[in-house]
């Protein structure tokens, strides 16, 4: 049973047709309750409403997945928003805006699922290439890289619970989210993946059994991991 936030378009509503279409029983989670309401019809899921910077709406999706299913394998946390300001028209509340759903959104979510998980589930979460390297958009950049962060190092710690956490690092995809900027980016020569993509991504990762990556997915090439810098402590300290 797949449990998916930010299900009722995009990346999301991709995974949730490849999930079901592998025969298994989804769960959507979105504030777009008509889009959620119609891709749940599409393929026979249920739709959760749910904003996902509210702690309580996060447990309301898993309580739903598990009274209407009576167990949690995957879930998917996908929800989540361009950054709402940047240096030059920063406010504190548009940052907080862009944090609150891309990182709290996804940090309330884990801790709603992981209770249902411990054992033999796995959490992707959905970060961006911009969680993996510089980008004009920088709180929309800073949380997605503290969820390559979180990723990282929740994997480990779940490691000895039988729970596989792993991050989608997207870069530009047709998606409604970007569909303002795909005439002029293309025009510039960059290239947009298809969702699908992201969704063999996401099949890759569940079959293949590994934790703690960072996974690139762009147009026209097979998902891969991201190899991080080898980085030891020395005790001593360094002279």
């Amino acid at each position: 049973m797949t449990l998916i936030t930010g299900g009722a378009s995009g990346i999301g509503a991709a995974i949730a047709r490849r999930m079901a279409g592998k025969g298994r029983k989804v769960v959507i989670a979105d504030k777009d309750r008509s889009r959620g309401n119609e891709v749940a019809a599409e393929i026979g899921a249920r739709f959760v409403p749910a904003d996902v910077t509210r702690p309580e709406d996060n447990k309301a999706a898993v309580a739903e997945a598990i009274s209407a299913y009576g167990r949690l394998d995957v879930a998917v946390f996908n929800a989540g928003i361009p950054g709402q300001c940047g240096w030059h028209n920063f406010t504190p509340a548009a940052y907080r805006t862009t944090v609150s759903t891309n990182l709290d959104g996804v940090v309330y979510g884990i801790h709603a699922c992981l209770p249902h998980l411990r054992g033999h589930g796995s959490i992707i979460v959905t970060s961006s290439l911009a969680g993996l390297k510089e980008a004009p958009d920088p709180f929309y950049a800073a949380s997605k890289h503290a969820l390559v962060g979180l990723v990282r190092s929740t994997a480990t710690l779940l490691a000895r619970d039988g729970v596989k956490v792993n991050a989608l690092c997207p870069g530009l995809v047709d998606t409604p989210l970007l569909a303002p900027y795909r005439e002029p980016l293309t025009e510039a020569g960059h290239a947009f993946a298809d969702p699908d993509e992201a969704a063999d991504a996401v099949e890759t990762i569940l079959t293949g059994g590994r934790t703690g990556e960072a996974w690139v997915v762009l147009s026209g090439r097979p998902a891969y991991p991201v190899r991080f810098p080898d980085v030891t402590t020395n005790t001593m300290g360094d002279r």
